[in-house]
């Protein structure tokens, strides 16, 4: 009987599964140049440039707990104040790890190389490395030119291979949010067995009239499940707090699918008290959109075509010349994010905004003016 040549091979690699060689690695924002004379900003990470209210830091700090023991697997604290916010069961949320893991863990629950998933394109960039990761077909259905979702195209992109529909609202990075008739007519043409998610990482922000009501539609459509985070309007990327409201089966599901003690007793303590000052976080959220109202309106001004921005950032859509204008934010100690279609900007601080404001006056001029 043969065995296998287990011998050192220099040329050969361990053997990782084929669909790895379809998406790109989520890539982080960058962070700014080191300028001498320039303070430096970050606005590449849609992160929230205001602090933690001080009582969730104190609530940190008094609540610390010996770092040998496990968390709270069910988070239960958290998840019982939410569901009494909300109006919903237990048996209906689910807290995890950031968002970002419940993106993993549906595409886990619904797809394989079987299956197709569907999501709008430019969106958040974990779409296509999650479904990819499945093996699942993806189907990008480009965005229209005012950087909303093509609901049209995507429900005719449905087929009877379709296990998972991505929704982003406000969509990262174009800015534009969903409005609550538009989506009841999409998830009308929608099968029932096709689970649809409906991203609403920045919905604090936003500001527009007739906005989805992610928590009403999980009422009303079983197929839909609701994903939201502590780590933008909350200020508290840091400590990855997640949560996923939908129908008790779709949440037994992601019970198996996320990992076991994600969430640290910190993390949990942190959530839980900037959720019972919800309005002081919604008051926050509401002066950020309006520093981004105002920065979309400057870019306006100066000539430039910007999306509805509804989100914590402001999307110029530049296409080839979007690595040129990263390229003069780098140089003025600002990073921005450069996705190939375009450029995401972040709202921050106000010497920074100004100073991207003065870059893109001066750039529009050289190649528009």
């Amino acid at each position: 009987m043969s065995t296998p040549d287990t011998s050192a091979d220099s040329t050969s690699t361990p053997r990782l599964r084929a669909s790895l060689e379809t998406f790109p690695p989520y890539v982080p924002g960058k962070a700014p140049k080191e300028i001498d004379g320039l303070t430096p900003f970050k606005l590449s990470s849609n992160e929230n440039y205001l602090e933690p209210l001080p009582a969730v830091v104190a609530a940190m700090v008094a609540d610390a707990k010996n770092p040998a023991l496990y968390p709270d697997d069910a988070a239960l604290a958290l998840r019982t104040e939410l569901a009494d916010r909300l109006g919903v069961s237990l048996d209906e949320l689910i807290v995890t790890t950031g968002a970002s893991e419940l993106l993993v863990a549906l595409t886990q629950i619904t797809s394989d190389a079987s299956t197709e998933a569907i999501y709008p394109w430019p969106s958040f960039e974990m779409y296509p490395q999650t479904t990819g990761l499945a093996g699942s077909k993806r189907v990008e259905v480009p965005v229209r030119d005012d950087g909303r979702h093509d609901l049209d195209a995507m429900a005719a992109a449905i087929t009877d291979k379709t296990s998972l529909i991505i929704l982003c609202s406000p969509n990262n990075p174009t800015g534009p949010a969903l409005r609550d008739e538009e989506v009841r007519r999409f998830l009308d043409h929608v099968p029932a067995t096709v689970l649809v998610a409906l991203d609403e990482a920045y919905w604090e922000f936003a500001t527009a009239d007739g906005v989805v009501d992610g928590v009403a539609l999980v009422a009303d459509y079983p197929n839909v499940v609701l994903v939201r985070t502590f780590s933008k309007a909350h200020a508290l990327a840091g400590l990855r707090v997640g949560y996923a409201l939908a129908h008790a089966s779709v949440i037994q599901g992601l019970f198996k699918a996320v990992i076991p003690f994600g969430v640290t007793d910190v993390s949990q303590t942190a959530a839980l008290e900037s959720l019972r000052h919800s309005d002081e976080v919604g008051i926050r959220a509401k002066e950020i959109a309006a520093v981004r109202d105002d920065f979309a309106e400057a870019l306006r001004n100066q000539g430039w075509d910007v999306p509805e921005a509804q989100g914590n950032f402001v999307w110029l859509p530049l296409g080839p010349l979007s690595s040129a204008f990263e390229d003069a934010c780098v140089e003025q100690a600002v990073a921005v994010r450069n996705l190939g279609d375009g450029v995401r900007i972040s709202i921050g601080e106000k010497e920074g905004l100004d100073r991207v404001l003065t870059v893109a006056s001066a750039f529009y001029a050289e190649h528009f003016g």
